[in-house]
């Protein structure tokens, strides 16, 4: 086996009794990120807006027509406009969601499909990142991708 050995500089960053088991993160967390997916289908932009922190973004990662990557940069005014004026029911689901938490930070990696009323439209990873705010936990960023193909 080998050893790995730190400089002592790096060592006396870790805290002596440092706990061997990451605790359980909370699990308002990941009642915050369906309670997001429930005002979506619900078209509920009050109950929307209430998830989110009031400087969230949301950002897609994909790629252009000609295949290069690109980033598209949403404001959360422009997601509940967007949501709230939809005619169809825009119905997200998650599936396998990996929850990790420090103190007051969050973050929630999950897959996810996306339908359109009873249509399939798109797939993807959905990155969302939490703040334990004096209200709660709420969303400071929600960073997706976006395929269709490969959506097993």
């Amino acid at each position: 086996m080998t050893r790995l050995l730190l400089p002592a500089v790096l060592l006396a960053l870790v805290p002596a009794g440092a706990p061997a088991q990451v605790p359980a993160p909370d699990s308002a967390i990941l009642a915050t990120v369906t309670r997001l997916f429930d005002a979506m289908r619900a078209r509920d932009t009050v109950a929307l807006r209430a998830v989110f922190d009031s400087g969230a973004r949301l950002v897609s990662a994909g790629m252009t027509r000609d295949s290069s990557p690109a980033l598209r940069v949403t404001t959360i005014d422009e997601f509940v406009r967007a949501i709230g004026g939809l005619a169809i029911v825009p119905d997200e689901r998650i599936f396998e969601p990996e929850v990790r938490q420090d103190g007051g930070l969050a973050t929630v990696w999950t897959r996810y499909a996306f339908y359109a009323g009873e249509q399939f439209s798109h797939c993807g990873v959905d990155a969302i990142q939490l703040g334990r705010t004096a209200a709660g936990w709420r969303i400071v960023a929600l960073a997706d991708t976006r395929r269709r193909e490969g959506c097993n």
